[in-house]
């Protein structure tokens, strides 16, 4: 059971993200100071930097626990599904419990919102292709470790997870353009664009055309 000083260390720490993510939203990332984060929150920058080594690392705090949660989902598939099976149904199986942890330090629209800011600001872009970067070598080393290959022999690991991620990135930065920014809209996005994956790699566009799917709302 998780101690009454542990616990008011966590509520600091998430009223710091929560505040931080307020302000990034309101008035942007490069406008907001730490000094406003910290009043918010009525807590000294010392209180701060104790919790985050940056403004950055706040802005990416929830990201990384989405990243953290899905890795984790991926390492516990059961064994025998094929590397595709494994990205995909790992991906379907955890957007309700990835929300869930979401909601336990911001609301939902709060997150959402804050993807907007990191997709229309260039410093917090050049972050983001940083950690998914590290995220698709730990996806990679997951699939050749289930695969029994070696990863740096066989390119393969790393060609499939760089083609979901790719496609993960291009469906969030559709969303993040739109005016619908629901978990609903996202998902949907999500999901569009990764059932395009194989016929987009079809040799023979023609005779294998894309479905038609409805535009996403608003």
């Amino acid at each position: 059971m998780t101690g009454l000083r542990e616990r008011k260390k966590q509520h600091t720490r998430e009223s710091l993200v929560r505040a931080a993510y307020e302000l990034f939203v309101e008035k942007g990332y490069d406008a907001t100071t730490v000094d406003e984060i910290v009043a918010a929150v009525d807590v000294s920058q010392r209180t701060f930097f104790r919790y985050f080594a940056s403004k950055e690392e706040v802005a990416f705090s929830l990201q990384a626990l989405v990243t953290e949660r899905y890795l984790e989902a991926v390492r516990s598939r059961p064994p025998g599904e094929s590397p595709v099976e494994l990205l995909r149904s790992t991906l379907d199986e955890t957007w309700e419990s990835i929300g869930e942890a979401i909601e336990e330090v911001v609301p939902l629209t709060l997150y959402m919102r804050m993807w907007q800011i990191i997709e229309t600001t260039p410093a917090l872009l050049a972050v983001q292709l940083r950690h998914a970067a590290g995220m698709e070598e730990q996806l990679a080393a997951e699939v050749a470790r289930r695969q029994g290959v070696d990863p740096d022999a066989d390119p393969r690991p790393r060609v499939l997870v760089a083609a979901f991620s790719g496609v993960m990135r291009a469906a969030f930065r559709c969303w993040s353009s739109g005016e619908d920014i629901t978990v609903e809209a996202a998902q949907q996005a999500v999901e569009s664009y990764v059932d395009q994956l194989g016929p987009a790699l079809s040799r023979d566009w023609e005779r294998h055309p894309a479905p038609r799917t409805p535009p996403l709302p608003g």
